[in-house]
């Protein structure tokens, strides 16, 4: 199992073309082939589960929030979506710390955890700044 983008998914980004509700998908589509991957003993599964409510909800989230009808509200969903996001870094480190998975294997999906905090946390921040936008 890959859990890298494809190249026209990584052009997308480059090129600031896809949209993050096509991009959490995505990221939850990946974290579900990533737990479909893991060995089936106990701690692997566990962790993996783990893994997989959190990434999977940030999409979730993020179309809540997309659909907010309200900037608080708004701003309350990303900060949904940043705790899923942190929550999901944490079960990634842990599949890797407890050497269920190769870190280098799972690093394209941990970079892309780590970007997605980035830009909500960007844009969690420049809506706290800008009330009335």
């Amino acid at each position: 199992m890959n859990y890298e983008l494809t190249e026209e998914e990584s052009l997308r980004v480059e090129e600031g073309e896809w949209d993050l509700r096509e991009r959490t998908k995505a990221f939850a589509l990946r974290i579900v082939g990533m737990f479909s991957a893991l060995p089936k003993n106990t701690v692997a599964q566990v962790l993996g589960k783990q893994a997989l409510r959190s990434g999977t909800s940030v999409g979730a989230n993020y179309r809540e929030a997309y659909r907010a009808r309200s900037k608080p509200e708004f701003i309350s969903k990303l900060g949904d979506c940043l705790k899923e996001l942190d929550e999901t870094a944490y079960w990634l480190q842990l599949l890797v710390e407890s050497e269920i998975i190769p870190a280098a294997r799972l690093a394209p999906l941990q970079d892309e955890c780590n970007q997605l905090t980035a830009i909500f946390t960007t844009i969690a921040k420049k809506s706290k700044e800008n009330p009335d936008s």
